[in-house]
């Protein structure tokens, strides 16, 4: 009886013509479901499967072999009718739906959607993650256990080739400082001037710092470069394809809690990532392209951490 539920329930999950992955949220959280995303794709090799995103992410998740329709959240007011009517009328072409955000957001579009067959938290879905203890678990796990518990159980490290840029590469041997972090959240930022002790301290032992970033984090970058001439300064310059190429051959990455440090660890880069008391590494650290953690090194205000115990990390 057991084999004939199983297979039932595998012919009948084979039969998904059309799925929606729902993920917006910031970089590192985009760059943490890349695991479930190829998850999904290889339990439903044969459906059209749609992610729902916000715009930051359209390209790169359109250059991703994982989905074969893109569609940016237009977000409606609950009083815009007709928006809403409109996304109702998308979101109700699919016959499955895997919310890997699980926000009150997100979780209000299984009613716009006219309640299908629905993976995630939202009140009355028939695939719930059904464990009350789902908010102290990171990312990574508690994604591969919401899909578990939808049925998709093989997590292999996803293959990342796709992700790459066009940037030429600096001579090895480098490595990467990310000094940046969101603006709204200053706390989360090492002193501009500490990294630039750091990077003395590389470029001493033959490895030529390179500093990612924004445009907007280009003073970042020159306070660096005051402390070590030698410094490449590539803010403004890159996507987020030619971060993860420059990330794959660099010997090691140094940065705050932001999102190019979690594409540098996802494309297997050695990483050193400081954590403020803005942030809990246990819930949202990068991690390895086989779920391995980085180094976290934290201190609950960053101006307070010295250069010698990030110095002591360094490989």
């Amino acid at each position: 009886m057991v084999a004939c539920l199983a297979f039932a329930e595998e012919f009948r999950t084979a039969r998904l013509a059309r799925i929606l992955v729902i993920r917006l949220g910031a970089l590192g959280d985009f760059v943490l479901s890349f695991g479930p995303f190829a998850a999904i794709r290889a339990r439903h090799p044969g459906a059209e499967i749609t992610l729902l995103t916000t715009a930051p992410f359209a390209d790169l998740a359109r250059a991703a072999p994982w989905f074969d329709r893109v569609v940016i959240d237009a977000r409606p007011d609950w009083w815009n009718l007709p928006g809403l009517l409109y996304l109702a009328r998308d979101l109700r072409r699919f016959h499955r739906v895997y919310d890997l955000q699980t926000s009150a957001r997100s979780s209000r579009y299984f009613r716009l959607a006219g309640r299908p067959p629905w993976s995630g938290i939202a009140p009355g879905c028939s695939l719930p993650h059904a464990n009350p203890a789902r908010d102290g678990m990171h990312t990574l796990e508690r994604q591969r256990e919401q899909l578990a518990m939808a049925g998709i159980t093989a997590f292999p490290p996803p293959d990342l080739s796709w992700l790459a840029g066009t940037i030429a590469l600096p001579p090895r041997p480098y490595a990467l400082l990310v000094p940046g972090a969101a603006p709204h959240r200053p706390r989360k930022r090492w002193p501009a001037a500490r990294f630039g002790e750091l990077a003395a301290l590389l470029n001493a032992r033959g490895l030529t710092p390179v500093v990612l970033g924004t445009a907007t984090e280009a003073p970042l970058a020159a306070t660096i470069a005051a402390a070590c001439p030698a410094a490449i300064d590539l803010t403004g310059r890159t996507s987020l394809p030619d971060i993860a190429s420059l990330a794959r051959a660099a010997a090691l990455a140094v940065g705050n809690d932001t999102g190019p440090m979690h594409l540098a660890a996802a494309v297997g880069c050695p990483s050193i990532v400081l954590f403020s008391a803005d942030s809990d590494p246990a819930l949202t650290a990068p991690r390895g392209p086989d779920g391995s953690w980085p180094v976290v090194l934290r201190s609950p205000d960053l101006a307070d951490l010295p250069v010698p115990r990030v110095a002591g990390a360094l490989p």
